[in-house]
């Protein structure tokens, strides 16, 4: 217990730590900063969802005491709470009914969804960003002047020179371009929370099947309703704007689970597996082509086609002979 407590401190002032360094204004702190959910989710992995509750607590006191109640309050909504949850969400499992194994083996369990846990990070991301906004004003028009005004003294202080056309348009990006970097952030860092765990011999589930993974159906409608949305005015159009932007990224990352088991038997599966991730980190917007196949997967099921056509024939029944 005790040994449980001063790894949850440890986390915790980790992550603050982490967190606070974008006060530096330091390059190296944009990268701190989001990797600051890394030493709870870890926490959470390896030592249960309680040592990274307890971890979020002190990071929390700590940011409130030396930066006020502002900073406290962004981190725990941005860092603890994504990382206590996601990291319980992960460890959640149900026994399966079989009689093979004991019920408390973890091969015998049914362990929470990939997917789901992909959704929850979709909205987490739209909590985050939305009530990031709601900061900036009541309404679509107070929050597009804040946004503007900052976005003007940004630029002013790196000498850039931009026309109110082109400032105007990266005011309307900016919300669902936030809504992509959350996700990102968080999806990996929970990957390499689970990696530094499973490294270290302290993840307490089985790794995951990847390839395996699918959002559930009801996730297509909400998308659909989102970009919907988005044609419409005022603050609703920037909440689906968000929603429909977190939600491409998690049909983005579904897309890549249906490459790798498409590409499965290629030779040099490798290489085409390689430049894609390649083209999508170079130019961004191939992303979208990812998206569009994790969306066809989930509308005309490309994976359990490919599957059930590489699956074996089964054996004839006159094959069988009867043992002597």
């Amino acid at each position: 217990m005790i040994a449980t407590l001063l790894i949850a401190m440890a986390a915790g002032l980790a992550s603050a730590s982490m967190f606070a360094s974008i006060i530096s204004g330091a390059l190296v702190s944009l990268l701190l900063f989001y990797l600051a959910p890394l030493p709870l989710m870890v926490a959470a992995l390896g030592w249960g969802p309680l040592c990274a509750a307890a971890g979020g607590i002190t990071a929390a006191c700590i940011l409130g005491l030396a930066f006020g109640l502002a900073y406290c309050a962004a981190f725990v909504l941005a860092i603890a709470l994504p990382a206590w949850w996601l990291g319980h969400l992960a460890l959640l499992g149900r026994p399966i009914a079989t009689d093979a194994a004991p019920a408390d083996d973890a091969a015998a369990l049914e362990w929470y969804p990939v997917g789901r846990i992909l959704l929850w990070i979709a909205v987490f991301a739209t909590i985050t960003i939305t009530a990031t906004l709601l900061t900036f004003g009541s309404d679509a028009a107070a929050m597009h002047d804040t946004m503007r005004s900052s976005l003007t003294r940004i630029l002013q202080s790196a000498d850039v020179a931009l026309s109110d056309r082109r400032i105007d348009a990266l005011v309307i990006l900016a919300p669902p371009a936030a809504a992509i970097i959350v996700m990102a952030t968080l999806t990996l860092n929970l990957w390499l929370a689970a990696k530094i765990a499973a490294t270290s011999g302290q993840l307490r589930r089985p790794w995951p099947d990847l390839k395996s993974t699918a959002l559930p159906p009801l996730t297509l409608a909400v998308l659909f309703a989102a970009i919907a949305l988005c044609f419409s005015a005022g603050l609703p159009a920037i909440v689906a704007q968000i929603v429909a932007a977190a939600l491409t990224i998690a049909y983005a990352l579904a897309g890549f689970a249906v490459l790798h088991t498409l590409t499965a038997a290629l030779n040099n599966r490798s290489i085409w597996l390689s430049c894609s991730y390649l083209i999508v980190t170079l130019f961004s917007w191939p992303i979208l082509l990812i998206a569009a196949l994790g969306l066809a997967d989930a509308v005309f099921g490309l994976r359990r086609r490919y599957l059930q056509g590489r699956s074996p024939p089964s054996p004839h029944p006159k094959s069988f002979k009867p043992l002597k």
